[in-house]
C-alpha cells in the first residue's frame, strides 16, 4: 500500500492514490490525491513561475520562480513566504512566529499507529503506517506526519506530532491535523450545519477566492457545524464525480478552512481551532494533534459514504453488542420530564411489556434534589423520595418484566444549588473576579483538573455498582464559557479547552475499561457533540432532541453522509410533536426511527390498542431487519431538501441479495402524479421479490423503478422488503 522511490511517497488504497514528494530543497510537496494510478512521480504538473510578491527561499538564490507561496505543500509552514492558510504556528523563545519545515526522513511500519489519550481508528495487519519527519532547524522543532492506510476501505488517516528539541519552552498556537492542496479550481465545499434541534443540514457552495471556514469555539463540536466536510468536483452527485471527505476525530473546538488561491488552486486545513489555543511545549515535550480521516471517492457521494460507514463500524466503534443486535428501548423523558416516581416508571415499563421492548431508560430527575433543571447536578446519589430503596429496589422490578435497565447522567455539569458546588465552587470553569455565565441554569465542571475527573469517575462507579445497569446516556447540555481553570497558571490558560476534551476522553476510557459490557450513548442536547471522536467511546449518539419524524428526515439525511445508521439514536415519540406541533402517523414515525438505532419516547401506558399493535409490529420488523439497517450499505434515493413527492432511502445487504427500502411522502395534494422510485445498490442480474409479491430484475428497479402507490394523507410511509429469488 505504501511505496517509496527517491523521496516520492505513494499511498495506494483499493481505488485511490495519494502521493507526496520531498523536492531538491527538502520541501514536502503534495503531488496527487484521486483515482488510483501507478506509482510514478506525479509532480510533473507543478509549475514554477515568477508570481509578483511571492517571496523565494534563501536556497533558491535568484530563482524567482520558486516560492512556497505557489507550491502545493503537504504541511504548510508559517511566516516564511507562504501567505496561505498555515498548518503550524509557533511562538518561539525569541518572540518570533516563524516556522520553516523541511524533510529529514521517513519510516514505514506494518499495522496502524496508536494515539495515547485520543480517539483513533484501530486495526492490525490490514493497515500500513508511514511516518515522515520534518524539522525547523533554527527553531529546533521536529514535526512527525503520521499516515495510516486502510486499503480495502479507501481510508487514509493522518495525525501530527510536534516535538520541542530545544532547551527553552515553545508555545504552540496552531497544529492542524491535515493540510491538503489541490491543483484544480473546480471544487465545491460541502458543510453540515444547523442549530439545536436542526443539526447537520448539508450546505454546498463553490469555493471562491479567499477563505471559507466552519468550526466551533463552544468547547464541543457543536450543533452548528460538524467536523466533517466534503470537497468535490462541480458535477459531483450521488453516483458520479470526484469527492473528498475529511473527518476530524475530535469533540472540542475545531476548524475546517478552505482557501482558493491566486493560482486558482485550493487548500484545506483542518484541526483544533486556534481560538484561545496556546499550548506550552517544554524542552523535550511533544504535542499530538487529533486524528483526521480522508476518503476519496472517484464515483460520487455514495461510494464515499459506504467507505466511511464500513470503516467506522469495523475500525472505530468499540461496541459491546458488536456482531449482535442492540436492544430496543423505551425512554421516559417525553412522558414525564422531571415529574415521576418509582411507581410511575413501573407503570410506563408495564405499558412497554409485551411489545418486544428490551431496555427501560430512566432519564433526568432521579438524583439529588433534581426536581427542575435549577438544582442537583453534581450530586450523584439517588433521590430516595422519588425512588424508595434506590436503584437496588427499582432495577429488579423492571427486570422482572423482561427488560434491561439504563439511566441518564450529565457528569460534566454542576448546579449552583448542589452540595458539590457548595463544597468546591472552584471546580467550575470561571475566571476570578467575574460573574459566571450560565447555560440551562448550570455551570461546567473543569475536566482539565485531575481531582474533578476522579470525583466524577468514582461517582459513576458507585452508581454502576449499585445495581445491574447495562446502558448509560451521557449528556452535556450547554456550551463552554468563562473558560479559565484554577488549576493552571496564567500563561497556560490557552490549554484549558483541549485539556477539557482530553479529560473527558480519559474518564470515558476508564469507564469503558472497568465496564466493558456497558453501552454508553453520547448526547449533547441531542446532536451537539455528534462526531467521530465521541463514537470511539460512545458507539451511538442521540441524533437530535428533535424527534419530529419529518424534521428527522433532514437531520438523518445530512448525518448519513459520513456516519452510519448504527450510530444514530432515533426514537418514536408522541404527537403532536413537542418541537413542531406536527401530527405524523405512528407508522411513519416508526419508519423514520427505524433508520437509526430504534426505540420509543412516550408513555406507552396511554396509547390505544391499535397503536400498541402497530408498535409491536414495528419492533418485530426492526428485529427482522436490524442487520440490514446497521450493517448494510446506505443509499440516499432522494433528498428531503429538494422539491419532490417523497423522501426515500435504502439499506442494502453487502451481498446485494436483500434490501429494505423506506419512503415518506410530504403534504398530499389533489390529483397527485404517478411516480416511480428508482432503487440503487441492487445486483442488476438478480430477480427481486418485493414484499413477497411482484418480482423485478435489479437493473429494471434501478433504471425504470418501482411504481409507488398513491398514499392518501400527509406524511404517509411505505417500506419495501426486497429479497433475491
Amino acid at each position: 500500500m505504501i511505496t517509496v522511490n527517491e523521496q516520492v511517497f505513494t499511498l495506494h488504497t483499493r481505488r485511490t492514490t495519494y502521493q507526496m514528494k520531498a523536492d531538491a530543497y527538502r520541501v514536502l510537496l503534495h503531488t496527487y490525491y484521486g483515482a488510483r494510478v501507478g506509482s510514478a512521480d506525479l509532480s510533473y504538473p507543478i509549475r514554477h513561475a515568477d508570481r509578483g510578491f511571492s517571496p523565494n527561499p534563501n536556497e533558491a538564490g535568484d530563482w524567482r520562480g520558486y516560492s512556497l507561496d505557489t507550491l502545493p505543500q503537504e504541511y504548510s509552514s508559517c511566516g516564511v513566504g507562504d501567505y496561505r492558510l498555515p498548518s503550524l504556528e509557533l511562538e518561539l523563545p525569541d518572540g518570533s512566529r516563524l516556522t520553516d519545515l523541511r524533510y529529514t526522513g521517513y519510516e514505514r511500519r506494518s499495522g496502524k499507529y496508536t494515539l495515547e489519550g485520543l480517539p483513533a481508528f484501530f486495526g492490525g495487519d490490514e493497515w500500513e503506517t508511514l511516518v515522515i519527519f520534518l524539522e525547523d532547524a533554527a527553531a529546533q522543532i521536529t514535526v512527525e506526519l503520521y499516515y495510516g492506510v486502510l486499503e480495502e476501505r479507501d481510508l487514509i488517516t493522518r495525525t501530527v506530532r510536534v516535538v520541542n528539541k530545544g532547551d527553552k519552552p515553545v508555545r504552540l498556537c496552531r497544529a492542524a491535523s491535515l493540510c491538503l492542496d489541490f491543483q484544480r479550481p473546480d471544487l465545491d465545499f460541502i458543510t453540515f450545519d444547523g442549530c439545536h434541534v436542526m443539526e447537520r443540514c448539508p450546505h454546498r457552495t463553490p469555493l471562491r477566492h479567499g477563505v471559507q471556514s466552519v468550526g466551533s469555539v463552544r468547547g464541543a463540536s457543536s450543533h452548528h457545524h460538524n467536523p466533517f466536510v466534503i470537497l468535490c468536483s462541480r458535477d459531483a452527485a450521488e453516483d458520479h464525480g470526484v469527492c473528498y471527505g475529511a473527518m476530524l476525530l475530535y469533540s472540542g473546538n475545531f476548524e475546517a478552512a478552505a482557501e482558493r488561491t491566486q493560482l486558482e488552486h485550493n487548500r484545506l486545513v483542518m484541526g483544533i481551532h486556534p481560538y484561545h489555543f496556546r499550548w506550552t511545549l517544554e524542552p523535550g515535550a511533544a504535542f499530538t494533534a487529533p486524528e483526521a480521516a480522508l476518503v476519496c471517492s472517484p464515483d460520487g457521494f455514495a461510494g464515499m459514504t459506504h467507505q466511511y460507514h464500513r470503516a467506522i463500524r469495523e475500525h472505530l466503534i468499540r461496541d459491546p453488542y458488536r456482531g449482535g443486535r442492540r436492544p430496543v428501548l423505551i425512554n421516559n423523558w417525553e412522558a414525564t420530564e422531571f415529574n415521576f416516581n418509582a411507581e410511575k416508571l413501573v407503570e410506563i415499563a408495564q405499558g412497554a411489556a409485551g411489545l418486544g421492548i428490551e431496555l427501560f431508560v430512566m432519564d433526568d430527575g432521579w438524583f439529588g434534589t433534581r426536581d427542575t433543571d435549577l438544582s442537583g447536578l453534581g450530586d450523584w446519589s439517588v433521590n430516595l423520595k422519588k425512588l424508595p430503596g434506590g436503584l437496588e429496589a427499582l432495577v429488579p422490578r423492571i427486570q422482572k418484566m423482561g427488560m434491561k435497565f439504563g439511566l441518564w447522567i450529565e457528569p460534566e455539569m454542576v448546579s449552583e444549588n448542589s452540595d458539590l458546588y457548595r463544597a468546591h465552587p472552584d471546580w467550575a470553569l470561571g475566571a476570578p473576579g467575574r460573574p459566571q455565565t450560565r447555560g440551562r441554569s448550570q455551570l461546567v465542571l473543569d475536566f482539565a483538573r485531575e481531582e474533578v475527573r476522579e470525583y466524577i469517575y468514582q461517582a459513576m462507579r458507585q452508581i454502576l455498582d449499585s445495581a445491574e445497569i447495562s446502558y448509560v446516556k451521557w449528556d452535556m447540555n450547554r456550551s463552554l464559557s468563562d473558560v479559565w481553570s484554577a488549576a493552571l497558571p496564567p500563561d497556560r490558560q490557552g490549554e484549558v479547552y483541549h485539556r477539557y476534551v482530553l479529560g473527558l476522553y480519559e474518564v470515558l476510557e476508564r469507564l469503558r475499561q472497568d465496564y466493558p459490557n456497558l453501552f454508553i450513548e453520547g448526547c449533547s442536547g441531542g446532536g451537539g457533540r455528534f462526531d467521530a471522536g465521541m463514537l470511539y467511546y460512545t458507539p451511538q449518539i442521540w441524533c437530535s432532541d428533535n424527534t419530529d419524524a419529518i424534521d428527522r428526515l433532514r437531520i438523518q439525511y445530512g448525518t448519513s453522509f459520513c456516519y452510519p445508521a448504527s450510530t444514530m439514536g432515533a426514537h418514536v415519540s408522541a404527537v403532536p410533536n413537542g418541537q413542531t406541533g406536527r401530527d405524523t402517523p405512528m407508522e411513519t414515525r416508526g419508519v423514520v426511527a427505524m433508520s437509526g438505532t430504534f426505540g420509543y419516547e412516550m408513555d406507552l401506558g396511554k396509547v390505544s390498542q391499535e397503536e400498541r399493535e402497530t408498535i409491536a409490529q414495528q419492533v418485530q420488523r426492526y428485529k427482522d431487519h436490524w442487520d440490514l439497517i446497521e450493517n448494510g450499505d446506505y443509499y440516499r434515493l432522494s433528498s428531503p431538501f429538494e422539491e419532490g413527492p417523497f423522501t426515500a432511502w435504502a439499506h442494502v445487504a453487502p451481498d446485494r441479495r436483500r434490501a429494505l427500502v423506506s419512503l415518506v411522502t410530504g403534504s398530499m395534494r389533489a390529483a397527485p402524479p404517478f411516480v416511480t422510485l428508482r432503487i440503487k445498490g441492487l445486483d442488476p442480474d438478480l430477480e427481486y421479490r418485493v414484499n413477497g409479491e411482484e418480482t423485478y430484475r435489479g437493473d429494471v428497479l434501478a433504471q425504470v423503478g418501482y411504481p409507488v402507490p398513491i398514499l392518501m394523507g400527509d406524511y404517509q410511509s411505505l417500506q419495501l422488503v426486497l429479497e433475491a429469488e
